[in-house]
């Protein structure tokens, strides 16, 4: 009889008698094994996909107590906004912002493309989310993990899971979001349409860039800074060509180290209690919306740009505002050469597409700026 008391005691207080106190977590594991399965198995973002996935698969996992040690202190890091500005700066150091140097325009298209960020918000508020709520959850549109995550962290904590899975999932499903969205909107004349190269740009405008991006917009949108600022100040090192190992370390190890604590911080956030909600199937929906309006914005001034180039600027790119590098850059180019095998839209669409990530993180600082006091 001692040794069964001894047995039943072990299994009483073991997370397997959790999961059959609340059926919840076991729901949450599975859900954190699927996103494992498209992160390996689908290769859906697996650099974040994997962590976040992990984390959530630690934090749902019942008694281990392991969200009150290690993550608790690692989550300061997203809670302060220190992980996503360390992203940015990685993101700037590997960051060609030559393509929208030789042709300023682009920002028109990378403007255009946040044109979701707004819809989503209007309606968000429509279903009821709270002001501040409805903001984070409009930057999914964005398509740029990092400022999603910053802007839910500091506007709506509770739905940062929801917010970072949906802006990550949507990112690494351009390839099949986008296409049937940049054929219906585009014409097969437009899309056929063969840009010419653009100018090359010196490297005194290279190292100017930044710094003029970095003040200008930081005394813009104040809020902005910590992203903006840490973007141009990684391009910065990789532009000088005095600081190459800072800039190596940005790109490779320092990146890898804070993607690793960013996604495992974020996944443990999504615990059965918050997570298992109707609102986290809201967000999901509103994000995927936020996302295809995004790219109709972008494509609509790229239609504008066409027109007003008399047929010399090909709106395929304007897809490409999303701020999802390169990888918005990459289908831009891919839709071109199905139109017109001869088409090598790939430098064009980089403008648009660094323009977005610019345009994602002003954006943000805009909605914090306003909705951050509430």
């Amino acid at each position: 009889m001692y040794i069964i008391d001894v047995l039943l005691k072990i299994f009483e207080e073991s997370g397997f008698a959790g999961l059959i106190e609340d059926p919840r977590y076991l729901i949450m594991i599975l859900i954190a094994c699927f996103l494992l399965y498209l992160g390996i198995g689908k290769k859906y973002e697996p650099l974040l996909m994997v962590p976040i996935a992990f984390g959530m698969l630690l934090a749902n996992l019942p008694r281990t107590g392991i969200t009150d040690g290690l993550i608790h202190y690692l989550s300061l890091g997203v809670e302060y906004g220190i992980y996503p500005s360390l992203v940015f700066l990685g993101t700037g150091a590997m960051t060609d912002f030559g393509p929208l140097i030789a042709t300023p325009s682009s920002l028109i298209m990378g403007a255009g493309a946040q044109f979701g960020i707004f819809t989503a918000f209007l309606m968000a508020l429509a279903l009821g989310f709270e002001p501040n709520v409805a903001a984070a959850i409009g930057v999914i549109g964005g398509a740029d993990g990092p400022t999603a995550i910053l802007t839910a962290s500091k506007l709506a904590m509770d739905y940062l899971p929801a917010i970072a899975i949906a802006a990550y999932s949507y990112m690494a499903l351009i390839p099949m979001i986008q296409p049937p969205l940049m054929r219906l909107v585009t014409t097969e004349k437009e899309r056929k349409v063969v840009m010419k190269q653009a100018r090359t740009v010196s490297k005194t405008e290279r190292i100017i860039f930044p710094i003029v991006v970095a003040i200008f917009v930081a005394l813009l949108i104040p809020d902005t800074a910590p992203l903006i600022g840490m973007l141009m100040f990684g391009n910065l090192l990789k532009e000088t060509g005095l600081t190459d190992r800072l800039s190596d370390t940005a790109q490779n190890a320092l990146t890898n180290i804070v993607i690793i604590f960013l996604g495992m911080s974020v996944g443990a956030k999504a615990v059965a209690v918050t997570f298992l909600t109707f609102r986290t199937i809201e967000i999901v929906v509103l994000g995927l919306i936020a996302f295809s309006f995004s790219t109709i914005g972008g494509l609509l001034l790229g239609k504008l740009m066409y027109k007003l180039t008399k047929g010399k600027v090909n709106p395929l790119i304007g897809s490409a505002g999303v701020s999802a590098v390169p990888m918005a850059a990459r289908v831009s180019q891919m839709e071109g050469q199905k139109a017109n095998p001869s088409n090598y839209l790939l430098m064009h669409a980089m403008g648009p597409n660094v323009a977005g990530v610019i345009g994602s993180a002003v954006a943000a600082g805009f909605m914090l700026k306003i909705f951050g006091s509430l």
